[in-house]
């Protein structure tokens, strides 16, 4: 995804649209689906709060 197929400002912005609307599409379809976002990292930084 970081880099582009194409050599020009206009095939590659389109590369990038098409690419964000795939995405967009796949989350929606999995909120519809009910199905929990992948967990993710925790930071360092993040990491040295206290637990709520």
């Amino acid at each position: 995804m970081r880099r582009s197929r194409y050599i020009g400002l206009a095939k590659t912005g389109l590369q990038q649209i098409c690419i964000a609307t795939a995405m967009n599409v796949s989350r929606i379809v999995n909120w519809i689906d009910g199905r929990p976002r992948a967990k993710t990292r925790v930071t360092r930084f993040a990491s040295l709060a206290p637990a709520a």
